[in-house]
C-alpha cells in the first residue's frame, strides 16, 4: 500500500517514454525515467513502454539494468507493460529474434507482431469492466498477441482471433490485456489515445 502520490518509473532506454510520462504526471504520479539499476530505488511502480522489444532487451543488458528489473519484478514491484512492454514481461516469446530475452514474471507466451505490419495497425473499442465502465479506446501497432496465459493470469480483455495476421483458430478470442498480481500488460498503446483508463487502474488498483 502506497500513501500519497505514487513514485513511478518509466523504462527510458527506448520507446514511448514521453507519452507515458505525460499521462502519469497528469494523473498525479511522481515520475522519473529509469535507465540504470539505481533509478529503481524507492519506486512504487514501473511502466515499460511500447517500442522495439528486441532493442529494449539489448540495451537493458548492455547497460546492466536488466538483472535489477528482473529482481524488482521478482520482489513484487508493480509493473505495467504496453505493447513491447508486454513482450518484456512475458515469460516466453514464441518468435524471438536470435538471442532475444525478456524480463519475465508474467506467465504468458506472446507472439511479436502478431496482428501484422505497421500498415495493418487498427483501432477498436474494448469492453474492460475491471478497468473502466466505458469502452476503452485501444490502438494496435505491430502489436503482440497472448498465445497462452497460465491459470494464474487474469484476462481483462480480448479481441477476435480473426484480427491476427495468421490465426490458427479464427473463431476464438485472443487476450490483449492481462493481469497477474502486480503485473499488468496490454497489447495496445493507451499512452497515445487520450484514454487514461489503464494508467489510472495501474495507479489506483495495482500499485495502491
Amino acid at each position: 500500500m502506497t500513501a500519497g502520490p505514487a513514485s513511478v518509473g518509466v523504462f527510458a532506454l527506448q520507446g514511448d517514454v514521453a507519452e507515458h510520462v505525460r499521462v502519469l504526471t497528469a494523473l498525479g504520479a511522481s515520475v522519473r525515467p529509469v535507465r540504470s539499476a539505481a533509478d529503481l530505488t524507492g519506486l512504487d511502480g514501473l511502466v515499460i513502454p511500447g517500442g522495439e522489444s528486441s532493442v529494449m532487451d539489448k540495451l537493458s543488458r548492455l547497460l546492466g539494468v536488466a538483472p535489477a528489473i528482473r529482481q524488482a519484478i521478482g520482489e513484487g514491484l508493480p509493473v505495467y507493460g504496453t505493447c513491447a512492454g508486454m513482450i518484456m514481461l512475458a515469460e516466453s516469446i514464441a518468435n524471438p529474434i536470435a538471442g532475444q530475452q525478456s524480463f519475465g514474471g508474467l506467465n504468458i507466451t506472446v507472439q511479436r507482431n502478431a496482428f501484422g505490419s505497421q500498415v495493418e495497425s487498427f483501432e477498436t473499442a474494448l469492453e474492460v469492466p475491471e478497468v473502466s465502465g466505458d469502452p476503452v479506446h485501444a490502438v494496435f501497432i505491430r502489436a503482440p498477441a497472448v498465445l497462452r496465459a497460465e491459470t494464474d493470469v487474469q484476462v481483462l480483455a480480448s479481441v477476435p482471433a480473426s484480427c491476427l495476421e495468421n490465426p490458427e483458430n479464427p473463431a476464438g478470442d485472443i487476450p490483449v490485456a492481462v493481469r497477474q498480481g502486480r503485473l499488468l500488460a496490454t497489447s495496445f498503446h493507451p499512452e497515445v489515445t487520450g484514454d487514461w483508463s489503464f494508467h489510472r487502474y495501474f495507479l489506483e488498483h495495482v500499485i495502491h
